[in-house]
């Protein structure tokens, strides 16, 4: 026939092209509040978003599993545009109680126990290694969530059908499971819940510390770069328990002489350049909790992270301990 054929790859390349401008716009905005670098996977997931609810992306998922998007999020959908706070400080915004500074939120969930998933960076100017969930009411705890947003929320919906039985929107979390794993193929994301990258970086965990995510730092073939604490995990709390536990001053001294020990042990493997070891007793107690410990905190950790060339989570730790907080976590807050 005498058709003409309209050059339909060229009107979606051109669509393309507008579009990863767009990106590439907002990509410079967020890492230039957050000063870290993000993953395509959080702009893929801005989109897909758009698709289920183009007037609110950021509550897309919310009627059916109650998450929201938060975070650098807020900057995509431009709410920090109408926020009262002339400078808010992005490094505390949805930054939970024991978020480590490697950790940094995206996704909130419920609200009672204080559910959150974040991109988590061994290094502040890398991309970030996994996804980690943390429940701030329940304890320091980080579990692993795949390494893409695609994934910890297909693993997230998963998890929920299983908890919650036949329900009444079941038919909507189906609908949602087949458009994440469509999605996800098509941006050839891995699903599974511990992919071949996050198995190698294990390989390289020198330690789980107390939130079990585990810390990586470069050990050379001489094995420097770390040692261990003395004692155990369990050893470590039970110390901590008894600062936090004791019924006056004196005792509580007392009570400090294992973690002054250890801190004088943290100087000498410092000296021999094993700075995993002040890393780990830094995350720790912070880990921990308790603001006795917070004074130590300052001390070990943003020299352990000048050392290990990690000097933005040293700042995001002394912002967060400043004003340390189970509540109150909107940094953007438009009265």
């Amino acid at each position: 026939g005498g058709e003409k054929k309209t050059p339909n790859g060229e009107v979606k390349k051109a669509k393309e092209g507008q579009r990863d401008e767009k990106t590439a716009g907002m990509r410079e905005e967020v890492e230039k509040l957050y000063k870290l670098r993000m993953p395509d996977d959080f702009f893929q997931f801005w989109e897909f978003c758009k698709g289920l609810s183009a007037d609110c992306p950021q509550d897309a998922l919310k009627e059916t599993l109650g998450l929201r998007l938060v975070g650098p999020f807020d900057i995509l959908s431009k709410n920090h545009k109408n926020s009262s706070s002339s400078q808010p400080n992005f490094h505390l915004h949805w930054r939970y109680f024991y978020d480590p500074p490697e950790f940094q939120t995206i996704i909130q969930g419920n609200v009672d126990t204080q559910h959150h998933m974040g991109y988590f960076r061994d290094l502040p100017d890398a991309l970030p290694v996994f996804i980690g969930e943390n429940e701030a009411k329940k304890g320091c705890t980080i579990t692993q969530m795949g390494d893409n947003i695609f994934a910890a929320v297909l693993l997230f919906l998963q998890k929920k059908r299983k908890e919650r039985g036949q329900q009444k929107n079941e038919a909507a979390l189906d609908w949602l499971e087949e458009d994440l794993k469509r999605e996800a193929e098509r941006l050839d994301l891995p699903l599974e819940l511990k992919t071949k990258a996050m198995k190698q970086r294990e390989r390289k965990v020198v330690t789980k510390t107390f939130h079990g995510a585990g810390i990586v730092v470069p050990v050379d073939k001489n094995d420097v770069g770390y040692r261990e604490l003395p004692g155990t995990d369990a050893s470590l709390k039970k110390i901590c328990k008894t600062i936090v536990e004791a019924k006056d001053d004196e005792e509580r001294m007392k009570a400090f002489a294992p973690i002054q020990e250890m801190i004088t042990f943290v100087q000498f493997a410092n000296d021999e350049c094993d700075y995993g070891m002040g890393y780990e007793l830094g995350i720790d107690l912070f880990c921990y909790g308790s603001h006795y410990f917070y004074k130590v905190v300052r001390q070990l950790l943003p020299m352990a992270y000048n050392l290990l060339k990690r000097g933005l989570f040293g700042e995001i730790l002394e912002a967060h301990l400043a004003s340390r907080s189970q509540d109150n976590l909107e940094q953007l807050a438009t009265v």
